[in-house]
């Protein structure tokens, strides 16, 4: 389990899709910017303004990155990146623990 020391969480949550995703917010004393949620089971779509880090701590998802025509899966305990300003496919298996790392 990761544990994040010394955050300021934002209190209200971002909720997508019908709040079939949803996050909070969490900013470090560097500045840094990290989301942390859950997706239910769907298939969504997804921009970026900066580049990503998606970690999936729980779960299975099939990501379509900008990139590629296929559909890669990704389980618990593995993640992928995005590119900034681009957007990004995801098939959400079965109720997926993510956090977003925005690079």
């Amino acid at each position: 389990m990761q544990i994040f020391e010394n955050v300021t969480v934002t209190a209200e949550g971002n909720s997508y899709f019908g709040g079939a995703v949803t996050s909070r917010k969490l900013t470090f004393s560097d500045g840094s910017v990290k989301t942390l949620g859950f997706m239910q089971v769907g298939e969504y779509e997804f921009g970026t303004d900066s580049a990503e880090l998606m970690e999936i701590y729980s779960g299975e998802v099939e990501v379509k990155l900008p990139s590629s025509d296929e559909w890669i899966t990704i389980l618990g305990g593995e993640s992928f990146q995005v590119e900034a300003n681009s957007r990004f496919g995801i098939k959400v298996k079965s109720l997926t623990d993510y956090c977003c790392s925005y690079l």
